[in-house]
């Protein structure tokens, strides 16, 4: 709450590790948050969303009549309905909830091309490629309570068109790939999130630049 005295939860982040052959710095999602010693009140939002229930029937029917092109297009529009769904939530928050974009007028073209202030990231991509991040944000907004959306046993959500992450406002936050990370970084996260590092690097092993 805005008294920010007891912490609920916390998100755990990674940091570019690989060399560059530039002066660019070695990013994490954290760096997109003000410190808590700086004096500004910053946000973390997330959202989770979904156009897949039903989905399951359409298909059913389409089996049912031997329509496999129907099976691809309603998989592939429900799919593109979430992220419709995703984009229009994350507009919202900019120009409505969290205000700090209200007049924020962009074409179709620039929206698609992300020249928006923020960004919405989500657990188990480039920025953030660990899915464990999922429970937190799960936990903290209900969701499979509110909407029904769960969490299968390797974290991915069902239905299978459905969309979630995290809302960054500030203006310098921006989407990046971690990449390969070192085993120093690694037993690091695992102890910062309590995590036995075996576990751990099954969660991030497309992510290893190392063999465990």
């Amino acid at each position: 709450d805005e008294e920010r005295q007891e912490v609920t939860h916390t998100f755990y982040t990674l940091r570019q590790q690989a060399e560059k052959d530039n002066s660019d710095p070695y990013t994490a999602l954290s760096d997109f948050i003000a410190p808590a010693d700086s004096g500004v009140k910053d946000y973390l939002g997330m959202f989770a969303c979904s156009s897949g229930f039903g989905l399951e029937d359409v298909i059913e029917e389409c089996r049912g009549n031997h329509d496999d092109y129907g099976i691809i297009m309603a998989e592939a529009l429900a799919d593109r309905l979430a992220e419709a769904i995703a984009e229009v939530l994350h507009q919202r928050v900019r120009k409505e909830d969290w205000g700090y974009a209200s007049d924020e007028s962009l074409s179709l073209n620039d929206l698609l091309k992300v020249k928006y202030d923020g960004i919405r990231p989500a657990p188990g991509y480039p920025s953030q490629p660990d899915h464990t991040e999922k429970l937190a944000m799960w936990d903290i907004m209900e969701v499979e309570a509110k909407t029904n959306v769960q969490l299968t046993e390797s974290l991915a959500m069902l239905p299978a068109a459905s969309v979630s992450g995290l809302y960054f406002g500030g203006k310098n936050s921006q989407y990046f790939s971690v990449g390969k990370i070192c085993k120093d970084q690694l037993q690091d996260y695992a102890q910062r999130k309590k995590m036995d590092l075996k576990e751990c690097e099954k969660w991030l092993s497309h992510s290893l630049n190392y063999e465990p």
